[in-house]
């Protein structure tokens, strides 16, 4: 798992710049297409297929726990109930699905997204899992898990859990297959109907999040996995806008680019253009710094975090939150394990875009941070890898 870790880490970084100028300069080109048209189908497919390689590494991540964690206070039965017509969709008319929830359930504190993630990874693998039709149960309760039991599972602490149940009425798994469920790239699908990374993803978020994974299935009497997520007091957190199709166009603010890799500076100015910015842009923090000092009204700052010039991103934000106090600051990366990141989740009060992102992905996180007025993180600041 450390290998994958770092041989994945080691290429994100610019792996992940790459399909961003790649994704965004076909959304760009897009835009001038007519739908519908032969054109507009190669453009969609491409991005399609950027899109799919963004995914395979950020499940590699995954599996490996690097991946940056955006923790929350979830009412999974909420979570999981409006995921429903998803579900439906993804499942087919053939297979039956219900999902169950216990009165009184306990919140719990995961990253909402990579919850998603994981029971629609569970649903598609119960799906192909039940090639007749079938029934999904997705059921969520309160669960304990003791000492005894703690003490024959590795890494499981002792305690108070929210259990995530996801069961099918499929073929089922042998033993040597359960054995090597979750492990990167292991899959019993045909060649090409599978990456075979569904399930070790499942598997490395839920053990990042402080949680445990257990999986029962019988050959002929289908599967559950039960995903244990440690219970959270409090209520929960309001989850992020679900319209991923609509794009939020700004107000004239001026935002100020930091971002050293010249075909990416150019590809996200032009979106912020697009969207109804001003923008400014800086290839260094001292270039940045100067732009600070030089321009009144700067609304935000979307800076990469390494940076050459001996400044990374989160030095940065610090030296130009003491300029102007109350500048917002939003950090964009490809891969970034120290400099906003520990124990595997983002540091108190910084907002990250991850690379690759597509046009409304970039137009919400922008419009969040201005709208929040958030300030710079006043911890003090790591250097890290991007």
């Amino acid at each position: 798992m450390e290998a994958i870790g770092q041989l994945t880490g080691g290429v994100a970084h610019d792996f992940n710049n790459l399909l961003s100028v790649i994704v965004g300069n076909l959304e760009l080109a897009g835009d001038g297409v007519r739908p519908g048209t032969p054109t507009a189908r190669f453009i969609g497919n491409a991005v399609t297929a950027s899109q799919r390689g963004a995914a395979l590494t950020q499940r590699l991540l995954a599996f490996s726990r690097k991946q940056p964690l955006e923790p929350r206070t979830v009412d999974a039965h909420s979570l999981v109930f409006g995921m429903s017509d998803l579900l439906r969709r993804t499942l087919g008319e053939p297979i039956e699905l219900q999902v169950v929830g216990d009165g009184g359930l306990w919140m719990c504190r995961v990253d909402p997204a990579q919850l998603e993630n994981a029971v629609l990874n569970l649903a598609i693998n119960a799906r192909d899992a039940m090639l007749r039709g079938g029934k999904l149960t997705i059921e969520t309760s309160n669960a304990h898990l003791d000492d005894v039991y703690a003490a024959s599972h590795a890494e499981v602490r002792p305690g108070q859990y929210v259990l995530v149940a996801v069961t099918d009425t499929g073929m089922g798994m042998s033993k040597e297959v359960r054995r090597r469920v979750f492990e990167p790239f292991f899959t019993t699908k045909g060649a090409g109907r599978g990456s075979g990374l569904g399930l070790s993803m499942v598997y490395g978020f839920v053990k990042q999040s402080g949680g445990h994974v257990s999986i029962y299935s019988e050959i002929g009497e289908g599967t559950t996995i039960k995903m244990y997520l440690p219970r959270e007091s409090g209520r929960a957190d309001p989850l992020p806008d679900a319209d991923e199709h609509s794009v939020i166009m700004g107000r004239g603010e001026t935002i100020l680019v930091v971002e050293d890799d010249a075909d990416v500076r150019v590809l996200v100015v032009n979106m912020l253009l697009d969207l109804g910015y001003e923008v400014l842009q800086a290839g260094s923090g001292r270039e940045a710094m100067a732009c600070v000092y030089g321009k009144d009204g700067i609304d935000l700052m979307l800076t990469d975090i390494v940076l050459p010039g001996g400044m990374n991103g989160r030095e940065l934000a610090h030296a130009a939150g003491r300029r102007r106090r109350g500048l917002p600051t939003l950090f964009m990366s490809g891969y970034t394990e120290n400099a906003v990141i520990h124990h595997g989740r983002l540091d108190e009060g910084v907002s990250l875009l991850q690379k690759p992102f597509r046009r409304r992905d970039l137009a919400h996180k922008v419009r969040e941070v201005i709208d929040q007025g958030q300030r710079p993180p006043a911890t003090e600041s790591r250097v890290g890898t991007d």
